[in-house]
């Protein structure tokens, strides 16, 4: 099969094209506006093999859609492109309704011009669209799980348009019979995360000796999941998942943000004891900060259907796949460096102007 995955060269992206060149015999074709957030070194690995191809392009421009489609003929098309930061969505929300909104819009419009005028596809093509947990909204101070019929209520101008977006995938699905699928995650961890995410963004200031931002008092929960056990569950549902269906990716592993730093710290002070500093831990350099806006007090996910219907399920514990998290950053310096290109250097983003 050849997929067309958007959105290749960020976080979640390119551990599924990882995974497509490293353990399939499936083709890959990266579309990729190449944002902050989106760096080809993460594919250094498998970009010189010759079931790869990068393309890069803006989702939002319909004409370079329609050629690469015609230029590629995809059997499927995995959607991950999308401006994902909370707190960026606070300080500039128009790119998030652009990117996510606009060029889900893009996207859809060009699938299906696709498919109409290539017949034989139309058996076999499926649009994958992989959305977030944060559009349900917030479980707040429950035991209860996010369903698949969880009503949406989303927090957020990211969660907003997110849900929008995957209105309009059903809204595709149902008018035109677009064959789609949608997954909705938890919160990914692992190699290869921009570092204004919450662990990247520890592991590298607690490695700078730098303060350790925790929003409020840190008792907001959520569900995290190791990337490369996602890359797998979207495969697997792009493959195998039933048109019309949504499917929510869990990692059965819910955990306090602020226990998840002090894991972290753990971690930390075994492989990289502090030396010469006013701070005998790295749990001493934990700093509490003021919430952010409208910040959700907890997300889990209810993964039964995606295990029961289609037999997947996490190979990683978050303590197993926390401490391979640490020592990828530890051991790739190099990366992080290169991922900061002075217009992101880990400051605070989402504050409220007064």
């Amino acid at each position: 099969m050849k997929f067309l995955v958007t959105g290749g060269a960020g976080f979640i992206g390119s551990a599924v094209i990882r995974y497509l060149i490293n353990e399939t015999n499936h083709s890959v074709v990266n579309i990729d506006k190449l944002t902050y957030a989106g760096n080809l070194e993460s594919l250094n690995s498998i970009k010189n093999s010759d079931r790869y191809f990068f393309e890069q392009a803006d989702i939002v421009d319909s004409l370079a859609l329609n050629n690469l489609f015609n230029q590629y003929n995809p059997d499927i098309v995995m959607h991950l492109a999308a401006e994902s930061h909370v707190d960026r969505s606070i300080d500039s929300p128009a790119e998030f309704i652009k990117t996510n909104i606009l060029g889900t819009y893009e996207l859809l419009q060009a699938s299906r011009k696709y498919l109409l005028e290539n017949k034989n596809k139309q058996t076999n093509f499926r649009f994958h669209h992989v959305s977030t947990d944060e559009v349900y909204g917030d479980l707040g101070n429950t035991n209860e799980l996010f369903t698949e019929d969880t009503p949406y209520s989303p927090s957020s101008p990211y969660s907003a348009s997110k849900a929008s977006s995957d209105h309009l995938v059903r809204a595709w699905t149902r008018t035109y019979q677009f064959p789609a699928v949608i997954t909705n995650c938890s919160n990914n961890y692992g190699p290869y995360q921009f570092p204004e995410k919450l662990i990247p963004l520890i592991i590298l200031n607690a490695i700078e000796q730098k303060d350790l931002p925790v929003y409020g008092n840190g008792s907001q929960i959520r569900d995290w999941l190791y990337v490369d056990d996602h890359a797998r569950a979207l495969v697997h549902c792009a493959l195998n998942g039933v048109n019309g269906e949504t499917y929510n990716v869990g990692g059965f592993n819910e955990k306090r943000n602020i226990d998840v730093v002090k894991t972290i710290c753990k971690i930390l002070d075994k492989l990289v004891p502090k030396a010469n500093s006013n701070v005998e831990k790295y749990e001493d350099l934990i700093k509490y900060v003021p919430d952010r806006a409208g910040h959700d007090i907890r997300y889990a996910i209810d993964a039964s259907k995606i295990k029961n219907e289609l037999g997947w399920q996490p190979k990683e514990t978050f303590e197993s796949g926390i401490e391979k998290t640490v020592k990828w950053y530890i051991e790739n310096s190099a990366w992080c460096s290169n991922v900061q290109d002075g217009s992101y250097m880990r400051q605070r983003l989402g504050l409220l102007s007064e």
